[in-house]
């Protein structure tokens, strides 16, 4: 069947609403847009489904939520029966259609004899993380579109372990998705089956904020030093409100100013282009706001609360935005450190990180005795790898992260978690505090000691059918023509993670490592129509390390420039 075919069963079909009718009738004279709503099914990629927020195939709207659904229970169900007692738990965030989407997932669950824990409100995705375990459930959904922009959303799914499903099991659901091919036949609920819906609530936000505040390890530290600083806290006008604040100011951070433009949900983003705390713009009222009040530190979470950005108070008072790379390595050197101090930093300790975050981090675990193994990009890798040191029992996990602010400290979650790096990113601060220092101050520290480091994600957006053609021609034109030098350095060696990197599953990814260390990486988004170019350079001083990555752009762009 193509686009013009499934455009037309859209339209006929009495299965779909009026409101589908309505809404593609607008469309009728603009093959264009026909095409890119059908030429394909929305594709259950990394984890599950990311879309823009309309009708059509190739979009994420109640239809293709309950097939994908459907898809789910029917993997569940032939693959271990009692899976259907065991449940599902759902959650969603704040963006439009989110609730609409969770009760179509909950209720075609339900239908198909799944037993679903459901919240009536919104919450985080590392709270949905940790209920799949402590609820012992068979599988987690949680309706996200994390930080995109705000015409899309998504639909996540995790394993009995509380992390984002594997490939191996996500082309198992895609199979059984593939498999439906009259949407009549998805199950509907009736008044028995409404009965397999369960809601939680007060209970299980508790544990989770009870097993975050476990990862503080100086509280003499924040109860002297933290209760005095003042923090600015956005949630970006997402989730994150209620349980960072309540994480914060259980464990006496007591000078929390939320910025109330952006303290609600609101599925529009009133004032934000792009709720990411990757972009500085989105922490511009945030920052205005520390200046206003002079505060200590900056903290922002995303909308669905894994991610977290910072601006940090310089010593002449401006505010630098941290990158997640510098992040990272600030947490890493407190955590080692503080574990240090305590006596409780085990011998078998190791950090994870993936293969598109600087080493900046690894190093300073390194020099500190701590095993680092390097993941494929995304946190379901990190997850993967924590499982394996659980079931093994032979190493300890004490923290993971990803370049795109994207952390997780202890072993309460299998996903990133902005929740208890909000806590930590405040602790550390403490600390720093009362040694005399800003955060900043701690990292220019950290860079003497174990060498300077500069990052740069340039992210290119090529969107529609045009768009995927032309990410394929980039990456074939780097996979055909590498480079013998870039930034003055000599590439000493070529991982192409499609053609196979021993100890790496396959990927499209290419990553050129140079004479120094430095490196470039390049790869597609799993999440969005982007291409992207990851540049790690470094240097024995500051401005040699700026150069490098000045050069390295320079030499992308030029790559590119025909290409796009």
């Amino acid at each position: 069947m193509n686009y013009i075919d499934r455009y037309k069963e859209w339209m006929e079909n009495p299965y779909f609403d009026d409101s589908v009718k309505k809404e593609l009738k607008s469309i009728e004279n603009n093959e264009k847009e026909i095409e890119d709503r059908f030429y394909k099914e929305l594709e259950f990629g990394t984890a599950g489904l990311r879309g823009i927020i309309e009708y059509g195939t190739n979009r994420i709207n109640k239809y293709t939520v309950r097939k994908t659904t459907y898809g789910l229970a029917r993997y569940l169900i032939k693959n271990n029966i009692e899976d259907m007692e065991k449940g599902v738990v759902i959650a969603h965030d704040n963006r439009y259609k989110s609730d609409e989407f969770c009760r179509e997932a909950a209720e075609t669950l339900a239908a198909s004899g799944i037993k679903v824990y459901i919240f009536d409100s919104l919450r985080t995705t590392p709270e949905l993380s940790f209920l799949v375990r402590y609820l012992k459930c068979a599988a987690g959904i949680v309706i996200t579109a994390s930080h995109n922009p705000p015409e899309y959303n998504g639909y996540k799914v995790y394993g009995p372990d509380g992390a984002q499903i594997m490939p191996e099991i996500a082309n198992k659901i895609v199979d059984e998705i593939e498999n439906i091919d009259d949407y009549s036949k998805i199950p509907v609920i009736d008044e028995k089956s409404r009965k397999s819906i369960e809601y939680i609530g007060e209970k299980e936000d508790k544990a989770f904020i009870e097993a975050v505040k476990k990862q503080i390890s100086r509280p003499e530290i924040i109860e002297t030093y933290g209760k005095n600083m003042k923090i600015v806290y956005t949630p970006l006008c997402g989730t994150g409100n209620i349980p960072v604040r309540r994480a914060l100011s259980e464990v006496g951070f007591k000078n929390v100013i939320t910025v109330p433009e952006e303290e609600n949900p609101d599925s529009e983003f009133s004032g934000i282009e792009y709720p990411n705390p990757e972009d500085p713009k989105a922490l511009k009222r945030a920052v205005k706001l520390a200046e206003e009040k002079g505060a200590d530190l900056v903290i922002a979470t995303d909308p669905d609360c894994d991610r977290v950005g910072t601006a940090v108070r310089t010593s002449n008072g401006e505010y630098v935005l941290l990158t997640g790379n510098q992040i990272g390595g600030l947490l890493v050197d407190y955590i080692i450190s503080s574990r240090k101090e305590k006596g409780v930093l085990p011998e078998n300790a190791v950090m994870v990180k993936s293969i598109v975050t600087s080493e900046f981090g690894a190093v300073i675990a390194s020099e500190n005795n701590v095993e680092v193994e390097n993941v494929l990009t995304g946190f379901k890798f990190i997850g993967e790898k924590m499982r394996g040191y659980e079931k093994e029992g032979n190493k300890e996990f004490i923290f993971g992260y990803e370049e795109s602010y994207g952390y997780l400290a202890g072993t309460h979650a299998r996903d990133k978690d902005a929740v208890v790096t909000s806590l930590l990113i405040a602790e550390m601060a403490a600390y720093h505090v009362s040694k005399g220092k800003t955060l900043y101050e701690a990292l220019n520290d950290l860079y003497e000691k174990y060498g300077y480091y500069r990052e740069k994600t340039v992210s290119v957006t090529l969107k529609g059918i045009d768009g995927v053609e032309k990410i394929k021609n980039i990456m074939t034109s780097f996979r055909n023509n590498h480079p013998d030098e870039i930034s003055g350095k000599s590439v000493s060696e070529i991982q192409d993670f499609k053609l196979g990197v021993e100890g790496y599953p396959t990927a499209d990814v290419i990553k050129y490592i140079l004479s120094d260390g430095s490196w470039i990486a390049i790869r597609p988004s799993g999440t969005e129509p982007k291409i992207k170019f990851y540049i790690a350079m470094s240097g024995k001083s500051d401005e040699k390390a700026i150069d490098s990555l000045k050069s390295a752009e320079s030499y992308i762009n030029e790559r590119i420039k025909d290409l796009i």
